[in-house]
C-alpha cells in the first residue's frame, strides 16, 4: 500500500478553551465538536441528545404540497401509482419505504426498478412505456429523474403525471413534472439541502400522514431501511440525516423490520450494529441484487412480511455478494497486473483501464481498489451492448464530473459528482480519451496531491483514554461524512515487552504503552509490512480509532490502528 502523508486538523484553540470551559469535559472532546461546528453549551446538548423534534417540517420542501394532493387525488379516483427508483440501495431502500406505505391502505399501487445492464441508470424508455401500457396514470420517481426531461416530457404527452423525487444536483432546466421535492434546488428554502433519496421519499410520506392523519407508526414502519440508505450512500451525517440515521438505527437494534432482521442474522453477528455495519454487512448484500442479477429482488425482501419468505430472498442477495466478491477479486488482480511494472501507466496522473469481458457491475468498486493501489483519478471500463462503459472514482483535489465534462465530445454520456461518475463512449474513441482526460488531470491536480493523506482530529495521550473519555465519544456517532470517526495521534509509543506481532500473516496485533501507562491492545488490519518498526524497540507514533471490543461477555478499549510510524 502507498506511503500516506499526515496533516492535523487546524482549530481556534480559544474556541476550544471557550467550550470547555462551558461543557467541562475533556478538551480533546471540545475540539471534536469545534471541528463539526459545534460551539456551544446549546449547540452541543441537540448534537449529544438526539430526538425526533429535530426533524424539519416536510411541508416547507417546495413541491410538497402539491405532490401530497396530486397523490391523495389520484387514491380517491382510484387511479393507477407506480413508484419508481433506481436499483442501488438508496433507491430500492426508496421505493420500499413509499410503496409500503401506500400499500398499506391503497391497492392499485406497483413498483418499477430498471435493470442495471438492460435499462441503465435513472428513468427508462422501457419503464416509461411500461407506465404506457398498464395504464398508470401517476409515476412517483425516487433516487432518480431530476435529469429525465425528455422521458418525463413523453409520460406527460401519455397523460401521466410525474412526481420527481430527487437528491441529485439539478440542472439550469428543470423536467416538467407535475412536482418535484429535490431540496437542492435553487429556489426550495427547504433547510437540510443533504437528504438521500429514500430520506426524500421518507418526507413524502411524512407529509401525507400529517395531512390526512395517518399513524406515524406507519410512516416510521421502515426507519431501518431509511438508516441503511443514509449509511450506503454517502451523504453527509450531519443535522436532519444524522437524526435519521440516530433514530434509525435504534430501530435495527430494538426492533428490526423482518427485512432486517432476516438480513442481520445472515451477517451472524449477534451484536448492536453501527452505521458500518449497515454499510459494510447489509449494504453490499442490497446492492449485489442490482449488480449480478435484478434489483427487484432487494425491494421485494423490503416489503416482506413473512419471515420465512424473507429469509429465503437474503439467502439468494446473501449468494449474489458471494458471486461478486469472487468476481470482484478476480477483476482486481486482473487490473493490477496490468498496472504493474507498466512503464507507461507510470507517467501518467490517471488510471483508464479496459477489459470487454470484465463484469459491468463491480467496475466501480474495481476502481475503489486500483486507488488504494495507485492514488489518482481512476476509471475502469468493460463492454456493454456494443458500447465502452464503467465507473470513475476520484482522489481529495479532482472533481471527477467538471473533469468529464471537459472531455464531453469524446462521450456518448456521463454523469455524476465530485467522488464518483459513469460514462459510456463508442470504442474508437478510447485511446483519444485516456490522452485528453490525462491531459485534464494533470491541469486540474496539483502536483503535491497524488499522495493520500490522512486528517487527524487531535493529538491524545494515553493517560486520557478511559471508560469516561470512551462514553462521550461514543455519542459523536453514527459516524459518516461530514462526522467521521476520529482519528487520533499518539507519540513516542513502545512495544510492551516485545508482544506485539503478526496475526494470519497479514495483520498487526500491537501490545503497546506510552511513557509509562497503562498498556492498549491494537489491531492494524494489512499492516504487517509494519511490524519491524513496532518490534526494532524504538518509540514510534501511530494514528488510531478508538473502539470497545467485546470478547466472550468482557469488554474492552481497543486501538483500530490506521497507520504507524
Amino acid at each position: 500500500m502507498l506511503q500516506k502523508r499526515w496533516a492535523l486538523k487546524k482549530v481556534d484553540e480559544e474556541l476550544v478553551v471557550a467550550l470547555q470551559e462551558e461543557l467541562k469535559i475533556h478538551p480533546v472532546l471540545c475540539r471534536l465538536l469545534i471541528e463539526r461546528g459545534i460551539y456551544t453549551y446549546a449547540q452541543s446538548k441537540d448534537f449529544f441528545r438526539t430526538v425526533k423534534e429535530h426533524l424539519h417540517d416536510p411541508f416547507l420542501m417546495k413541491g410538497m404540497q402539491s405532490a401530497v394532493d396530486r397523490i391523495h387525488n389520484a387514491i380517491e379516483n382510484n387511479e393507477r401509482i407506480l413508484i419508481y427508483g433506481d436499483y442501488d440501495v438508496d433507491g430500492t431502500t426508496a421505493v420500499a419505504v413509499v410503496f409500503s406505505f401506500f400499500k398499506s391502505f391503497y391497492s392499485d399501487i406497483e413498483f418499477y426498478i430498471p435493470h442495471r445492464f438492460a435499462e441503465g441508470y435513472g428513468v427508462s424508455q422501457k419503464g416509461i412505456d411500461y407506465a404506457i401500457d398498464h395504464g398508470f396514470k401517476l409515476i412517483i420517481t425516487l433516487d432518480c429523474g431530476i435529469k429525465s426531461s425528455a422521458l418525463i416530457d413523453v409520460a406527460n404527452q401519455h397523460h401521466i403525471d410525474v412526481i420527481v423525487c430527487d437528491h441529485h444536483m439539478p440542472d439550469e432546466d428543470l423536467p416538467k413534472a407535475l412536482a418535484i421535492l429535490n431540496p437542492k434546488q435553487i429556489d426550495c428554502s427547504y433547510p437540510y439541502k443533504e437528504l438521500c433519496g429514500c430520506g426524500i421519499g421518507y418526507k413524502l410520506i411524512s407529509a401525507y400522514a400529517i395531512q390526512h392523519q395517518i399513524s406515524q407508526d406507519i410512516v416510521d414502519r421502515h426507519l431501518d431501511l431509511v438508516a441503511t440508505a443514509i449509511a450506503a450512500d454517502i451523504v453527509p451525517i450531519t443535522d436532519e440525516n444524522r437524526t435519521l440515521a440516530v433514530l434509525g438505527l435504534q430501530k435495527v437494534n430494538t426492533n428490526p423490520s423482518i427485512p432486517i432482521q432476516a438480513l442481520k442474522q445472515i451477517s451472524e453477528l449477534n451484536k448492536q450494529f453501527t452505521i458500518s455495519d449497515l454499510v459494510f454487512i447489509i449494504a453490499p448484500r442490497v446492492n449485489a441484487a442490482g449488480r449480478m442479477d435484478d434489483a427487484r429482488k432487494a425491494v421485494e425482501l423490503f416489503i416482506e412480511d413473512n419471515k420465512d419468505k424473507a429469509k429465503e430472498i437474503a439467502n439468494q442477495l446473501h449468494d449474489d455478494n458471494n458471486d461478486r466478491k469472487e468476481v470482484d477479486r478476480t477483476t482486481t488482480l486482473e487490473a493490477l497486473d496490468m498496472l504493474t511494472d507498466n512503464e507507461s501507466h507510470e507517467q501518467l496522473r490517471s488510471t483508464v483501464v479496459y477489459q470487454p469481458h470484465w463484469h459491468k457491475g463491480v467496475v466501480g468498486i474495481v476502481a475503489s481498489r486500483l486507488i488504494d493501489h495507485h492514488y489518482r483519478p481512476t476509471i475502469v471500463l468493460t463492454n456493454s451492448n456494443g458500447k465502452v462503459t464503467g465507473s470513475a472514482r476520484s482522489i481529495k483535489g479532482f472533481n471527477l464530473f467538471d473533469g468529464l465534462n471537459q472531455c464531453s465530445e469524446l462521450l456518448e454520456t456521463y454523469g455524476g459528482h465530485y467522488f464518483a461518475a459513469g460514462l459510456t463512449m463508442m470504442e474508437e474513441n478510447l485511446t483519444a480519451f485516456r490522452k485528453r482526460f490525462d491531459e485534464v488531470v494533470r491541469s486540474m491536480v496539483p502536483e503535491d496531491s497524488f499522495f493520500p493523506e490522512i486528517e487527524i482530529d487531535a493529538e491524545l495521550q494515553f493517560s486520557d483514554i478511559n471508560d469516561a473519555f470512551l462514553r462521550i465519544l461514543n455519542q459523536f456517532g453514527p459516524h459518516g461524512p461530514e462526522n467521521m470517526k476520529p482519528v487520533f495521534i499518539s507519540r513516542n509509543v513502545i512495544d510492551y515487552q516485545g508482544l506485539s506481532t503478526v496475526v494470519k500473516e497479514k495483520h498487526l496485533r500491537l501490545v503497546v504503552y506510552q511513557n509509562g501507562s497503562r498498556t492498549f491492545n491494537g489491531i492494524g488490519f494489512n499492516m504487517a509490512d509494519k511490524i519491524e518498526a513496532v518490534k526494532s524497540r524504538k518509540m514510534f507514533d501511530i494514528l488510531y480509532h478508538i473502539e470497545e471490543n467485546e470478547w466472550q461477555g468482557n469488554k474492552s478499549i481497543q486501538l483500530k490502528i490506521i497507520d504507524v510510524r
